[in-house]
């Protein structure tokens, strides 16, 4: 199964973590508008991609032995103190030296991923660095109001209400990466989310040649909510909220299926016809981790990912005679394991 992920930071992270159980041939396609800490200082200082979102993809795909885990703890140590260094991920760096050495964004994260052992692939969406643009209401006594925010750091932390975002490059449309449009295109399934919703999941959406290729791609499409609205972000959210808002930045984007944990939906009629104006049916499941309501468990949520798999699956077959679903359901396989 060649699954794509698309996404940013903790949420990516998670999504790749049950995918790299499913299948080797994973690949991930990142966020490049962060603006803060390291990697928003690196951005800055050299005029680079972002690489923090990259590097967190690249630990989740890496390998297990010995020289991966190795690998993925120095690309994820901090340096302490309070020198120029301070703050800094290791792997932040040596991705930023690799940038500087190579100039390819892509080549660069192949030989970073041969480095750490990665089992898949992972891609900026765009190879130019972006800025993300919000229309922000309720910053001002005339609550409707509306005022542009720039910055994924200022949007993430607004007080205010996001409306709508862009994305702004270097020329007048923000320019994909085409191993990530290829990888879209060419998917057995791409999923999209969890994740900061307007700062790491819409992003996507923004960018013309990756929206195309989401549109027009015969991949399974699937759609994971997050745990709990983020605050600032997307403060008081609902889950069909935040679908709603997928509907109104990509008109015409259709889903074949929407994952969700049982506890963060309190009217599952409400999230099925908020999915069904997407084209999708909800999958409900518990999976959140033990103790940690606010992050999603790898393994149930791969265990999501098979169960909705399996039923569209099951639904596009043509109906089988009954000596046929008797040997069928009898084998015991997992087409998506």
């Amino acid at each position: 199964m060649r699954a794509v992920a698309l996404g940013g930071g903790h949420g990516l992270h998670a999504t790749l973590s049950a995918l790299r159980t499913m299948t080797p041939d994973v690949t991930a396609v990142v966020t490049v508008a962060d603006d803060g800490g390291s990697s928003g200082r690196l951005r800055r200082e050299l005029g680079l991609l972002p690489p923090g979102d990259l590097r967190k993809a690249m630990v989740a795909l890496a390998g297990n032995d010995d020289g991966g885990r190795l690998w993925s703890e120095l690309f994820q140590h901090r340096f302490g103190g309070t020198g120029a260094l301070a703050g800094h991920a290791v792997g932040n760096l040596v991705l930023a030296g690799l940038l500087e050495q190579l100039g390819d964004p892509v080549a660069v994260l192949d030989e970073a991923c041969r480095l750490l052992g990665v089992r898949g692939r992972v891609l900026p969406m765009s190879t130019e660095p972006l800025d993300i643009e919000a229309d922000v209401t309720g910053l001002d006594d005339d609550i409707d109001a509306v005022r542009r925010i720039r910055g994924q750091v200022a949007i993430a932390t607004t007080p205010g209400l996001v409306r709508r975002i862009r994305l702004k490059g270097a020329g007048p449309h923000p320019l994909a990466c085409a191993e990530a449009v290829r990888a879209v295109r060419d998917a057995d399934v791409v999923l999209l989310g969890p994740g900061s919703w307007f700062t790491s999941v819409l992003p996507h959406l923004m960018v013309p040649e990756l929206l195309d290729a989401l549109l027009t791609t015969r991949a399974r499409k699937v759609v994971v909510l997050n745990l709990v609205p983020q605050p600032g972000e997307t403060a008081g959210f609902s889950p069909e909220r935040h679908l709603d808002v997928l509907c109104e930045h990509a008109p015409g984007l259709e889903v074949d299926a929407i994952i969700a944990d049982t506890d963060s939906v309190p009217v599952p009629d409400r999230l099925r016809r908020a999915a069904a104006a997407l084209g999708a049916a909800p999958h409900l499941s518990r999976i959140a981790a033990d103790g940690a309501p606010d992050r999603h468990d790898p393994a149930a949520l791969a265990e999501s990912f098979r169960h909705a798999l399996a039923e569209l699956d099951a639904a596009s077959r043509p109906a089988a005679d009954p000596a046929h679903r008797t040997s069928s359901s009898s084998s015991g396989g997992d087409p998506w394991r």
